[in-house]
């Protein structure tokens, strides 16, 4: 097995049963470094997902909302 760095990212290459070379990214694999904000974080989040849709919505109407006092 090695490890090389391509346009794409890290790439692991392995040979399978019957032989042929095959490979997969890195960073599906364990051999990868444990990812800081995984590791960091501890399986918490600062915010809930319906949450962060809820404000991303808010946003969204914000956006498409005539400002006032721009009547050109």
């Amino acid at each position: 097995m090695t490890i090389h760095r391509n346009w794409g990212g890290e790439i692991v290459y392995y040979y399978d049963e019957a032989g042929n070379l095959c490979s997969l990214p890195l960073k599906w694999t364990s051999l990868a470094p444990p990812d800081l904000f995984v590791s960091l974080s501890a399986g918490r989040a600062a915010f809930r997902v319906s949450d962060l849709l809820e404000l991303s919505g808010m946003l969204a109407s914000l956006k498409q909302e005539p400002k006032e006092g721009n009547d050109a």
